[in-house]
């Protein structure tokens, strides 16, 4: 019998409980608008409720509702409790005109919007806004209050440079979003919001400028984004994964940066920037293959220093992932191509070890990828002693037993240094993988297998598109226009001339001379009077 009184008792309180749908409209009663708060959130500890009084007695009830950590809790308390308590907010019978005297008597923010949905209220207050509900009122207001706790503006790690700007992005989005319109102060850098994720409502921002972006792929980004219907998007890699051209290809059709003057240095040229809450790194669409070789320290240093860095990582991305399948194809196939004195040294290494060449560098390449994985796993101040340590005693010790040869380590140590060398960390993983490509086929055929992967790598490379564009533009499709910051790069006075093909228009104006002295060409020196002449 007592069981039977509860469930009585449950089904009459549930009859007397407004109704209220998560897709309708707030009540006007404060009390039933609370009670569904609360029960919607599960009465969480981390949601605070304030209750208070305004207009003179008895007064209208109202409370203010905001989760602590996600909320600035200086602004709440200086901006809207102390208002409330301390301002004479005049009331009236109209509810409309209450709220509408309580807007601009009570609160001295300008971040502020009033709704009467329940979907706006929830999404406001899960981003870390404050809500104040008014008795007798449908309608709340929406007070700007984010802040908290959030990692402060420091140099990134992973994409450092000899000479700029030492500021890096963080997790804060508007904080991102600051650092891009400190560098470029014009107008026309548009940027339009949306939430993405059904359960995890992320905030995602696109940046362009307008006039110089391309309006069909400021168009297509929209359209893709819009098309993403997944339940939580936690890093900008679920928008990268879900928006990309082309899916199987191990080459990356967006680049990603943690650099705001990369940023920034994109978004002149005409690309378009998406920005993810909750990650420091910002995707740059469209992207070419060049420019995943580019770094920020070659346009802020002398034109023919940058050239011959670009050449050097375009040199060392070919080393990365090539080098262990010519040194398996020139030992097992074509002895006759290495002089002769080398090739005997070569043999004479290799002649205790049981293995052919293909399985010695197919277990040195494996070994070394384990202890880079397991250095970058690890806590970074043991980390890096256990790539370190573990790369030379494995290595010696591998050599002393017989199952590797000494040049198989100088080429594996080679290979792996220049795959370091690349400014793109995309662009890097991507030759790992197909180095172990090119070691079978240079393992099957030889040299011919060799150069049967670079010609269908090309042809894969040129069939790629980035949001439309060519990956291998300027290259292929050739543009001689647009050579000239591809694999060199020329004096900015005559870079700014080119018009670059994913701009809708030229940013740079008029032609831009090239710098000379005025003529003629005076020396200046001391005369015997001690003046100059």
């Amino acid at each position: 019998m007592p069981s039977f009184f509860k469930r009585l008792k449950k089904s009459f309180n549930k009859l007397n409980q407004p109704k209220i749908e998560m897709d309708g409209i707030l009540d006007t009663s404060l009390i039933a608008n609370l009670e569904y708060i609360k029960s919607r959130t599960g009465n969480s500890t981390d949601i605070i409720i304030r209750h208070h009084v305004i207009g003179e007695s008895p007064g209208i009830p109202l409370a203010i509702v905001y989760i602590e950590g996600l909320v600035d809790i200086q602004t709440v308390n200086e901006f809207i409790t102390e208002s409330i308590i301390k301002g004479k907010i005049p009331v009236f019978e109209n509810p409309k005109s209450t709220i509408e005297s309580l807007r601009k008597n009570g609160i001295t923010l300008g971040n502020i919007k009033i709704t009467d949905k329940w979907e706006d209220l929830f999404l406001s207050l899960m981003g870390g806004d404050t809500i104040i509900l008014v008795d007798g009122v449908s309608e709340i207001i929406i007070a700007g209050t984010r802040g908290g706790e959030t990692r402060s503006i420091e140099e990134p790690n992973n994409q450092v440079t000899v000479r700029g700007p030492r500021d890096g992005f963080v997790e804060s989005i508007q904080t991102n979003i600051t650092l891009v319109r400190r560098r470029i102060k014009n107008p026309n850098l548009w940027i339009e919001s949306m939430q993405i994720g059904k359960q995890t409502q992320t905030d995602v921002s696109i940046m362009f400028l307008n006039g110089i972006a391309n309006e069909k792929v400021v168009e297509e980004v929209r359209r893709r984004l819009k098309k993403i219907n997944i339940s939580e998007i936690l890093e900008s890699g679920y928008i990268e994964h879900l928006i990309e051209d082309q899916t199987y290809t191990s080459f990356p059709t967006m680049y990603h940066t943690e650099r705001p003057d990369t940023v920034a240095a994109n978004i002149l040229e005409g690309r378009i920037a998406i920005f993810v809450d909750g990650t420091p790194y910002v995707l740059l669409v469209p992207a070419v293959f060049i420019q995943f070789f580019q770094a920020v320290d070659d346009y802020y240093s002398r034109f023919d220093i940058a050239t011959a860095v670009r050449f050097l990582r375009i040199l060392t991305f070919l080393l990365s992932v090539i080098t262990p399948s010519v040194y398996i194809a020139a030992t097992t196939f074509h002895q006759e191509m290495i002089p002769t004195q080398l090739l005997i040294v070569i043999a004479a290494q290799r002649e205790n070890v049981p293995f052919p060449a293909f399985i010695e560098a197919l277990m040195m390449e494996i070994t070394f990828e384990i202890l880079r994985e397991a250095g970058i796993r690890m806590p970074r101040p043991v980390g890096n002693a256990i790539s370190i340590v573990g790369a030379l005693v494995i290595g010696q010790a591998a050599v002393q037993a017989g199952i590797v040869s000494p040049a198989m380590v100088i080429i594996v140590s080679i290979t792996a240094i220049a795959n370091f060398a690349s400014p793109s960390f995309a662009m890097a993983i991507s030759a790992r993988l197909i180095r172990f490509l090119f070691m079978v086929l240079a393992a099957v055929i030889g040299f011919y297998g060799v150069i049967l992967g670079i010609i269908f790598l090309t042809l894969h490379l040129c069939s790629l598109r980035s949001f439309g564009v060519p990956y291998m533009t300027p290259l292929a499709p050739v543009s001689p226009s647009n050579l000239q910051d591809t694999f060199i790069r020329t004096p900015l006075w005559i870079t700014r001339r080119r018009a670059n093909l994913i701009k809708q228009r030229d940013l740079s104006g008029e032609e831009q001379p090239e710098p000379k002295p005025p003529k003629p060409r005076r020396i200046y020196k001391k005369n015997s009077q001690g003046g100059n002449s």
